[in-house]
């Protein structure tokens, strides 16, 4: 039988552009850190913390996440599929629509332009850009999917089309506006009702964007690295099907003591503390997938990354909904826990799993061996270290300010000014700081890695050298 023409080229410079905007997210990042221990760092109007943090958190998910997810997603449909794309045009089209809205997003953001929602700070001609790409890259996905020659669907694409379908309509529903100029808009929605959607749509996001397509990765390039299937596909299927059940009720759980009506509140108290389920059944099935290969921790590179991305997931996914208790998040929202938290989940679980899916791609997409795994390696324990100095001092952290912010005296005032926790906070965002540097020497060695396999790596053999 002659095998299908797969594309690679496609895979390569998408893997290339998403490093490149995932570079700029990490240094940016590193650049507000710096900024919120010494104020001077902040350059009026354009290069302030307050422009710079969302031009951060969107080269994160859309640039460096959404770039990375084009990229393997195209690798994996054609090879679960067994057939080459549906239109190789379609996906050229849309690699330079996304760094043209990336572009843009991020050139409105530094000049001001923004809505205001955590985020979706974009104005809605950004907005508009973003539908175009997203239906263009559902189009090309949706009808690979439909020709298949494979007949049953593996669980990636489960997960591949959820997050296709479910990004669709969060963003359709959170972007609805009323536009008043080229770049102003004001949301279609007021008071509780904007900010119920606004959080149904900021929550759901992590699990449309940051959970869905990083476990359709997983699920894919953990049994291609250790060379033993997954544990069970039927578990994983019935965890697929809970998950995207249970996450579209737990938006709320962000607005516990507000005024948002009590009902909802408790709804999605109650379906958070539910997901730990499906979120574990995933867990676990990637720890049974091991059986018998846990000597490959020791020996495959590509098996570290993956094994302790899905355990920060496991551990995200435990934080997640025990914060989505009243009492728990009465004590540490708004603190810096909550970073935390989040960049457990961005740097640790998301990362980790995108990281040993690009080296898996390296020798595939380059037609050579890894420069050097001994530098894989480096990467590895730099850019762990860096993600768990990051993540345990905001804890920290965090819980020191909150237990400062509910300190009372005998009389019923407050024991501590806002300025007192503030200049408790120092010495840890010297370190959030740090860690950061500590985390770009680990991309930077990544970066090298491939670079040098692209130049100097040997000439790989067997199915490598074809792209299978």
């Amino acid at each position: 039988m002659e095998a299908p023409q797969y594309n690679t080229a496609i895979v390569r410079s998408f893997v290339h552009w998403s490093i490149l905007w995932g570079v700029v997210a990490i240094l940016v990042g590193i650049l507000i850190s710096f900024q919120l221990v010494n104020p001077d760092l902040n350059i009026a109007p354009y290069l302030t913390y307050g422009r710079l943090r969302p031009i951060h958190t969107n080269a994160g998910i859309f640039g460096w996440g959404i770039g990375s997810f084009f990229a393997l997603f195209y690798y994996m449909v054609q090879r679960l599929c067994r057939t080459p794309l549906w239109s190789d045009g379609l996906a050229k089209f849309q690699l330079y629509f996304f760094n043209a809205t990336i572009i843009a997003a991020a050139v409105t953001l530094a000049l001001g332009y923004t809505t205001s929602k955590e985020y979706h700070e974009l104005e809605w001609p950004i907005d508009i850009m973003v539908v175009v790409l997203w239906v263009v890259f559902a189009i090309n996905i949706i009808m690979t999917i439909i020709k298949r020659k494979e007949e049953q669907m593996y669980i990636s694409l489960w997960f591949m089309l959820a997050s296709i379908v479910g990004v669709a309509v969060l963003y359709l529903v959170n972007a609805a506006e009323v536009p008043v100029s080229l770049f102003k808009s004001y949301s279609a929605y007021a008071g509780t009702n904007d900010a119920n959607v606004q959080w149904w749509f900021g929550h759901n996001a992590v699990a449309m964007v940051l959970t869905a397509p990083p476990l359709a990765v997983f699920y894919y390039f953990l049994p291609k690295s250790t060379g033993v299937p997954i544990y069970s596909h039927r578990l994983s299927i019935v965890a697929f099907w809970s998950l995207i059940f249970m996450y579209l009720w737990t938006g709320a759980h962000h607005l516990l003591w507000t005024p948002v009506p009590d009902w909802v509140q408790t709804l999605a108290m109650a379906f958070s503390v539910m997901l730990i389920a499906p979120s574990w059944g995933s867990v676990f099935n990637g720890y049974l997938s091991m059986g018998g290969q846990w000597h490959q921790m020791r020996e495959n590179y590509l098996v570290k990354f993956l094994i302790l991305g899905i355990t920060f997931y496991g551990l995200q996914t435990l934080q997640g909904p025990l914060q989505a208790v009243r009492s728990f998040s009465a004590f540490i929202h708004y603190t810096d826990w909550v970073p935390g938290h989040v960049h457990m989940g961005t740097l640790g679980w998301v990362s980790l799993v995108l990281f040993a899916a690009f080296y898996y791609l390296a020798p595939r997409i380059y037609g050579r061996e890894l420069y050097s795994i001994p530098l894989a390696n480096l990467h590895f324990w730099l850019v762990l270290i860096g993600q768990l100095v990051y993540s345990v001092s905001m804890w920290i952290a965090g819980v020191q300010q909150a237990g400062m912010w509910h300190s009372m005296n005998p009389d019923g005032s407050l024991a501590y000014s806002f300025m007192e926790t503030l200049i408790e906070m120092y010495p840890y965002y010297w370190v959030r700081a740090f860690s950061g540097l500590i985390y770009i020497a680990g991309v930077a060695v990544f970066v090298y890695n491939l670079f040098m396999t692209a130049r100097q790596g040997k000439p790989a053999g067997g199915k490598a050298a074809v792209g299978a």
